[in-house]
């Protein structure tokens, strides 16, 4: 009889476990790393039973990622990479969701002299001209895209630059943790630096320029293209990133009184 109740509840609990609706989306590492995945991820298994499995990359990644199917959504900050998906027809829309900024980070002591700089292209410049050791992401992430559109507004090209550049092509946790190693520049997200441990001898020395405004945008993969996309719990979730609830999280998520990221949701 023991068993016979046993072996019901079993059922009974996998019944429920299968009952949850699961569904898959590519984020950036910058994303993950700021902590907030750990904040809205439990809050929306418990609003809407649904479980968002994160596959964590770069947006470059999470955008061919999209392309071929293998997510069900994409939440990524590259906007001229999030037309052209679009305009490749790989994606239905694009959401904004949240925005922060991209910071630049160095040594105390900040020997390129970029704190008082009056723009990200003049630190940039003064990074380059001093040959301070710099690390770039260097793996086709948004924060990459961002970094070498920077570069070449300055008129200077990477592959030119000599061994003070060091381009890892790893992930924002990763790079940081290598800039930490090495007490060198580097371009970051503010969420993400923010919520880094190993910040050894680095700061944040400059940020502020508008051209450094950082966007995060929802975008659902075409079910033309590829017709297993979940796209009801696409909607359900989108629905739910667009709400007061996540508005309400994502604004009140702070470290040490600092804000990490603001909710402006808008369909376009």
């Amino acid at each position: 009889m023991k068993k016979l109740m046993l072996g019901a509840a079993l059922a009974v609990m996998a019944t429920a476990a299968q009952a949850t609706d699961v569904m898959k989306m590519a984020v950036t590492t910058s994303f993950n790393n700021s902590g907030l995945a750990d904040v809205l991820l439990p809050e929306i298994k418990k609003d809407l039973d649904l479980e968002v499995q994160l596959l964590v990359v770069g947006t470059g990644q999470a955008i061919k990622l999209g392309e071929q199917g293998d997510v069900d959504a994409i939440l990524v900050h590259s906007r001229p990479a999030e037309e052209k998906y679009l305009a490749g027809g790989f994606g239905t829309h694009r959401t904004e969701i949240m925005y922060n900024d991209f910071v630049f980070i160095g040594p105390k002591a900040d020997p390129a002299g970029i704190k008082d700089d009056a723009s990200a292209v003049e630190a940039l410049k003064d990074i380059a001209g001093a040959e301070a050791t710099f690390v770039s992401r260097g793996d086709d992430s948004g924060t990459h895209k961002k970094e070498l559109s920077l570069w070449k507004a300055a008129d200077l090209d990477v592959a030119g630059f000599g061994s003070w550049y060091n381009a890892v092509g790893a992930g924002m946790g990763a790079a940081l943790n290598t800039a930490s190693g090495m007490n060198a520049y580097i371009l970051a997200d503010r969420a993400s630096w923010l919520n880094f441990g190993n910040k050894a001898d680095l700061e944040l020395l400059y940020a502020g320029d508008p051209v450094l405004f950082n966007q995060y945008a929802y975008l659902p993969v075409n079910p033309e293209l590829h017709p297993h996309v979940q796209t009801a719990l696409v909607d359900k979730l989108e629905k739910w990133l667009v709400s007061d609830r996540a508005e309400e999280l994502i604004n009140g998520y702070t470290i040490n009184g600092e804000t990490l990221f603001v909710f402006n949701a808008n369909a376009e």
